[in-house]
């Protein structure tokens, strides 16, 4: 994201995707981009929202818009647009919670993991080709496409049999559910006035906020009243409508959303964001070897991903070098963490302890209100806390909550105490996860501000995806007590974010101007 929606037409050439929005890379972070957005009193808060328009929201906010996003001129597209982020984030919530049936009932246990870190990798797939395609043609073809694509996935995944078939059902809709964000970014730069945008986003993190809510729980009632697979299907009933009535107010102002064809194609950036996904699944995969080839591949794969994130992230960001660096790096790894966490949680309770898929998904439906309070509490403290101390507060939390988690798996308490320990890491996830984007776009020059956004992103869905690998090799390696080694791996990734928070802190200046 960028300071390229202050302008009607933004250039957009320099980074192809990266100046147009911080997106969607993870599905499972999206339910919480909403609250970030809405608590906090930092002007890049909303961490998925293009950084251009956050920046000026502050000042718009505090003055009344010249008119509602729901006038007339505005009135069909603006409810276009957030029931496409609302439909997006309920099917991202509604998948955490109904998986072990899915699983269950394909016969597929073995891949639960993996249909998770498919749509992850393909998002950073997406993001980058429709950045790309954006810039070069405006929003309108590639919000078309990316739609239908979606329709297509979500179709697939609902009309599985087999767990692969379910598998290339999320590879589609992961792919096109990052890359259908990017466009509808680019439209409220375009065609809503300067003193509307603000209240745009405001609209988009009610769009994110209330599927955290409810989402989980009613996902889980459909797949026990009806079937799982309604839970893809009736989305497609929605989205369609909805994508529908956002075209004659955009067909009306096209020549306001008209891209640039001197933009070229980035091969380059779409090539190393192939490697990234491709060895992200590779890593996902290698659990299926036998010793020691497994851990041979994963090491390998690993190592390439690293290679291949490289040119997609600020220089220094592998070593955690102070400041900006450091920050992606840590996004990353708290994403690893608490999404690696997250999946397996409403498993647990489902299988262990026979809790009904609804009953489970209340425990991410805790977490999505205390990330909400989170993210106000942030914002309401303001410069009273620090960056550096909002994300060390953070992943203490973070990382005592995941041990608690921990240790209700391995020694079978109460799922009560996992539901609070949930909670409050949801609570701890929004202090922190705001200020990984105010941090960067502080440390960043404005020519550089989009493309280090997006490699919060971009970090983040590998980070998810790389715990989620991390998670399954381990247990699959270990005879029993499958549910202990995943959130062994994850408590060892939080306990690396809290070594690794202080380094957020940038050096000189910069530092004594953060703490003041």
């Amino acid at each position: 994201m960028s300071d390229s929606t202050t302008n009607p037409g933004p250039d957009t050439s320099g980074h192809s995707v990266e100046p147009v929005v911080e997106t969607v890379a993870s599905a499972e972070a999206s339910a919480r981009v909403g609250s970030d957005a809405a608590a906090s009193t930092e002007p890049d808060a909303l961490h998925r929202v293009d950084t251009g328009a956050m920046a000026e929201a502050g000042a718009a906010a505090a003055a009344p818009p010249a008119r509602s996003t729901f006038s007339l001129p505005y009135r069909w597209l603006s409810i276009g647009m957030y029931s496409i982020i609302f439909l997006a984030a309920f099917e991202a919530m509604a998948v955490t919670t109904i998986m072990p049936l899915v699983a269950r009932d394909l016969d597929g246990l073995e891949f639960f993991a993996l249909a998770f870190a498919v749509p992850l990798a393909a998002g950073i797939i997406g993001m980058v080709l429709a950045g790309n395609w954006t810039d070069r043609s405006g929003p309108l073809p590639s919000l078309i496409t990316s739609a239908v694509l979606f329709v297509v996935g979500l179709l697939i995944a609902g009309t599985a049999v087999t767990m692969p078939m379910f598998i290339l059902g999320r590879f589609v809709h992961g792919i096109s559910g990052a890359a259908v964000i990017v466009p509808l970014y680019v439209i409220v730069a375009r065609i809503y006035p300067e003193a509307l945008r603000a209240r745009v986003f405001a609209g988009f993190a009610a769009a994110w906020v209330i599927p955290s809510i409810v989402g989980p729980a009613l996902a889980g009632l459909v797949a026990e009243t009806v079937s799982w697979h309604w839970v893809f299907l009736g989305v497609i009933a929605l989205i369609v409508p909805a994508a529908a009535m956002m075209l004659p107010p955009i067909l009306r102002v096209r020549d306001q959303v008209q891209g640039d064809p001197a933009v070229r194609w980035s091969v380059a950036r779409v090539a190393w964001a192939v490697l990234a996904a491709a060895s992200a699944l590779t890593l996902s995969l290698s659990k299926e070897l036998p010793d020691p080839w497994q851990w041979v591949v994963a090491i390998a794969s690993i190592a390439l991903v690293a290679v291949a994130a490289r040119p997609l992230m600020p220089v220094g960001t592998l070593r955690a070098a102070r400041g900006m660096p450091a920050t992606v790096l840590l996004r990353l790894i708290v994403a690893g963490a608490f999404f690696g966490s997250e999946i397996y949680l409403p498993y647990l309770l489902i299988e262990r302890y026979e809790f009904s898929p609804s009953l489970a998904g209340a425990v991410l439906t805790g977490a999505g209100v205390t990330w909400a309070a989170g993210s106000w509490l942030q914002g309401r403290l303001g410069d009273r806390m620090s960056n550096t101390q909002a994300v060390q507060l953070g992943a203490s939390v973070l990382a005592a909550a995941l041990v608690v988690v921990l240790l209700v798996s391995a020694f079978t308490l109460a799922p009560a105490i996992a539901f609070v320990a949930w909670t409050i890491a949801g609570g701890a996830m929004g202090i922190m996860y705001p200020r990984f984007s105010v941090a960067v776009l502080k440390l960043s020059p404005v020519s550089s501000q989009g493309f280090n956004s997006a490699a919060l992103s971009i970090g983040e869905s590998l980070g998810a995806a790389v715990a989620l690998a991390l998670t399954a090799l381990v247990s699959s390696s270990l005879a029993a007590g499958a549910f202990t080694a995943d959130f062994a791996v994850t408590v060892a990734i939080a306990v690396l974010a809290v070594v690794l928070a202080p380094r957020v802190r940038p050096r000189g200046a910069v530092a004594a101007s953060e703490s003041a």
